[in-house]
Protein backbone atom coordinates (compact mmCIF):
# COMPACT_ATOMS: atom_id res chain seq x y z
CA UNK A 1 0.00 0.00 0.00
CA UNK A 2 1.20 3.66 -0.79
CA UNK A 3 2.57 5.46 1.92
CA UNK A 4 1.92 9.53 2.66
CA UNK A 5 2.72 11.92 5.03
CA UNK A 6 2.17 15.38 5.88
CA UNK A 7 5.71 17.67 6.88
CA UNK A 8 5.66 20.82 8.67
CA UNK A 9 7.90 23.35 7.05
CA UNK A 10 9.48 26.28 8.15
CA UNK A 11 10.75 28.23 4.87
CA UNK A 12 10.14 30.47 3.27
CA UNK A 13 7.07 30.60 5.58
CA UNK A 14 4.72 28.54 7.44
CA UNK A 15 2.89 25.54 5.44
CA UNK A 16 2.28 21.65 5.17
CA UNK A 17 4.19 19.55 2.50
CA UNK A 18 1.54 17.13 1.09
CA UNK A 19 3.28 14.04 -0.21
CA UNK A 20 2.05 11.17 -2.27
CA UNK A 21 3.94 8.03 -2.97
CA UNK A 22 3.42 7.71 -6.44
CA UNK A 23 6.12 5.09 -7.64
CA UNK A 24 9.55 6.07 -7.13
CA UNK A 25 8.31 9.71 -6.55
CA UNK A 26 6.31 11.81 -4.20
CA UNK A 27 3.76 13.69 -5.83
CA UNK A 28 3.99 16.85 -3.40
CA UNK A 29 1.88 20.18 -2.75
CA UNK A 30 1.99 23.09 -0.75
CA UNK A 31 -0.91 23.32 2.32
CA UNK A 32 -1.43 26.78 3.02
CA UNK A 33 -3.03 26.39 6.38
CA UNK A 34 -2.71 23.24 8.67
CA UNK A 35 -4.71 20.85 7.50
CA UNK A 36 -7.33 18.97 9.88
CA UNK A 37 -10.34 16.62 9.25
CA UNK A 38 -13.72 18.72 8.08
CA UNK A 39 -11.20 21.48 6.39
CA UNK A 40 -10.84 22.69 3.12
CA UNK A 41 -6.94 24.22 2.56
CA UNK A 42 -5.90 26.14 -0.07
CA UNK A 43 -3.10 24.36 -1.92
CA UNK A 44 -0.37 24.89 -4.47
CA UNK A 45 1.39 21.78 -6.37
CA UNK A 46 4.74 21.42 -6.04
CA UNK A 47 7.83 19.58 -7.32
CA UNK A 48 8.18 15.87 -7.10
CA UNK A 49 10.29 14.73 -3.79
CA UNK A 50 12.54 11.76 -3.22
CA UNK A 51 10.77 8.95 -1.44
CA UNK A 52 13.39 9.79 1.18
CA UNK A 53 10.72 12.31 2.26
CA UNK A 54 8.86 10.15 4.05
CA UNK A 55 10.86 9.27 6.94
CA UNK A 56 12.17 12.35 7.19
CA UNK A 57 12.62 15.04 9.86
CA UNK A 58 15.04 17.80 10.13
CA UNK A 59 17.02 20.50 8.45
CA UNK A 60 16.12 20.48 4.57
CA UNK A 61 19.42 21.01 2.25
CA UNK A 62 19.70 24.37 0.73
CA UNK A 63 19.06 26.31 3.83
CA UNK A 64 15.45 25.92 3.11
CA UNK A 65 14.48 25.72 6.54
CA UNK A 66 13.07 22.74 8.76
CA UNK A 67 10.82 20.08 8.39
CA UNK A 68 8.81 18.14 10.93
CA UNK A 69 6.35 14.77 10.62
CA UNK A 70 3.05 16.29 11.18
CA UNK A 71 1.17 13.22 10.07
CA UNK A 72 1.46 9.95 8.03
CA UNK A 73 0.80 6.37 7.49
CA UNK A 74 -0.80 4.63 4.31
CA UNK A 75 -3.80 5.85 1.99
CA UNK A 76 -5.77 4.51 -1.23
CA UNK A 77 -6.43 5.74 -4.62
CA UNK A 78 -9.36 6.28 -5.53
CA UNK A 79 -9.49 8.61 -8.48
CA UNK A 80 -6.21 10.03 -9.81
CA UNK A 81 -7.39 12.35 -12.89
CA UNK A 82 -6.15 15.49 -14.66
CA UNK A 83 -8.53 18.09 -12.62
CA UNK A 84 -9.01 15.79 -10.01
CA UNK A 85 -7.41 13.29 -7.37
CA UNK A 86 -9.29 11.50 -4.51
CA UNK A 87 -7.61 9.35 -1.70
CA UNK A 88 -8.46 7.25 0.93
CA UNK A 89 -5.95 8.33 4.07
CA UNK A 90 -5.04 6.06 6.81
CA UNK A 91 -2.56 8.33 9.44
CA UNK A 92 -2.46 8.92 12.92
CA UNK A 93 -4.19 12.17 12.56
CA UNK A 94 -6.23 12.24 9.30
CA UNK A 95 -8.32 9.15 8.19
CA UNK A 96 -10.72 9.36 5.55
CA UNK A 97 -11.27 10.67 2.00
CA UNK A 98 -8.57 13.73 0.68
CA UNK A 99 -9.80 15.24 -2.31
CA UNK A 100 -7.72 17.52 -4.72
CA UNK A 101 -9.72 19.91 -7.09
CA UNK A 102 -7.96 22.78 -8.47
CA UNK A 103 -6.39 25.03 -5.60
CA UNK A 104 -8.16 23.35 -2.72
CA UNK A 105 -7.81 19.97 -1.06
CA UNK A 106 -11.03 18.66 1.26
CA UNK A 107 -10.48 16.72 4.21
CA UNK A 108 -13.60 14.92 5.49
Amino acid sequence: MPRFVILEHDWPTLHWDFLLEAGSVLRSWRLLAEPGSGREVHIEPNAVHRLHYLDYEGPVTGGRGTVRRWDGGTFDWIADEADRIVVELHGAKLVGPCAIEGNQCRLT
